[in-house]
């Protein structure tokens, strides 16, 4: 006779219990990287009190985290009581590519803990709990918090790099010659975009504060020549002329008046003429029907509580398209979490 599965024999209290139990893992991982263990262990195993040497953490307290961090997979431990890198455990080194040491201390920060810790707020009157906290709306926090900023653009890039890939093999570029990432941050998306259609050229469009950084991507991939960057506010207009425009990730992040401000200012910059029309492509997770699980729907409350924003499903996207004076053509999906939302002008 098969053993039954836990899971599904534990009484309700347990399960809830466990669930609730489930920040563990994302503080023991916060405190992994600000001790920079993972650096430390670069070149080599090392015991807890050798590591406390290097970090100056407490030795016996270093090796009950370590000891905590192994038994959900992370770094490993041999006989002679010294720690070592596993795969889990590599990319939280810094300064490697594929590192997400920033992106965790983003994620697990007061940025989006606190929010989340008082979601019941947000649910209660509809509106942020990070401005209630924080007394301004998320991305002026992050103006006037630089280092901040800096992390929660690493994370941007983290999360989402599946997606620029995943959107280029879905969708084809190639019949644009001038893309416009509107709202594109230093150029990831765009450039992943050019770097497989050498004849297109590229405007990203983005707030000033944005552009050394776009310089300095878009230096490293070669695109130096092939992008304008273009700063601006997108609740203010659009560059014209281009013949693609694409939001990847920002409709989600704004109220509804302000989707159709962006929305708007894009139409105006669009060409009509039926020869040479503009199209548009709004990048997102494009929520299911029904109340499965999907990822998009634990995003979808990170927006509630962080921002005015929220994930929408095929016909919400079809209703805001429609309002903006747009037709929505079809939705592609990727072998990434996104979509692409593609619409042409009504």
């Amino acid at each position: 006779m098969p053993t039954p599965d836990p899971a599904l024999t534990s009484p309700p209290q347990a399960k809830l219990m466990q669930m609730a139990n489930g920040f563990a893992a994302r503080f023991l991982l916060r405190a992994a990287a600000e001790l920079r263990i993972a650096d430390y262990l670069a070149n080599g195993p090392k015991t807890a009190e050798e590591l406390a040497a290097l970090n100056g953490a407490h030795a016996p307290s270093l090796c009950r985290l370590l000891r905590s961090l192994e038994s959900i997979g992370i770094f490993v431990q041999d006989e002679q009581h010294r720690f070592s890198l596993n795969t889990l455990a590599g990319p939280l080194r810094s300064e490697i590519p594929g590192s997400v040491r920033t992106s965790i201390l983003s994620m697990t920060g007061d940025l989006f803990t606190i929010p989340w810790l008082k979601l019941a707020y947000s649910v209660q009157t509809g509106q942020p709990s990070f401005d209630h906290h924080f007394g301004v709306p998320f991305f002026d926090y992050l103006a006037a918090q630089p280092e901040e900023a800096a992390m929660f653009s690493d994370l941007l890039i983290g999360i989402n790099s599946a997606d620029a890939p995943a959107v280029v093999a879905a969708y084809d570029f190639s019949t644009f010659t001038n893309i416009a990432d509107i709202g594109g941050a230093t150029g990831h998306f765009l450039s992943t975009i050019l770097l497989s259609h050498p004849d297109s050229r590229g405007t990203l469009f983005d707030l000033p504060h944005n552009e050394v950084g776009a310089a300095e991507l878009l230096h490293s991939r070669g695109m130096t020549n092939r992008v304008t960057f273009v700063a601006g506010s997108f609740f203010e207009g659009v560059p014209s002329g281009c013949d693609l425009y694409i939001l990847s990730h920002v409709i989600h992040d704004w109220s509804e008046d302000q989707c159709l401000t962006i929305l708007r200012n894009c139409h105006s910059a669009m060409s009509s003429n039926p020869d040479s029309a503009s199209r548009l492509l709004v990048v997102e997770m494009v929520l299911p029907e029904g109340n499965a699980f999907h990822p998009g729907k634990i995003l979808d409350m990170t927006m509630l509580a962080t921002t005015s924003g929220q994930e929408r499903t095929e016909p919400e996207y079809r209703a805001l398209l429609a309002k903006a004076g747009f037709n929505l053509t079809r939705v592609i999906p990727t072998r990434s979490l996104v979509s692409i939302v593609e619409a042409e002008l009504a």
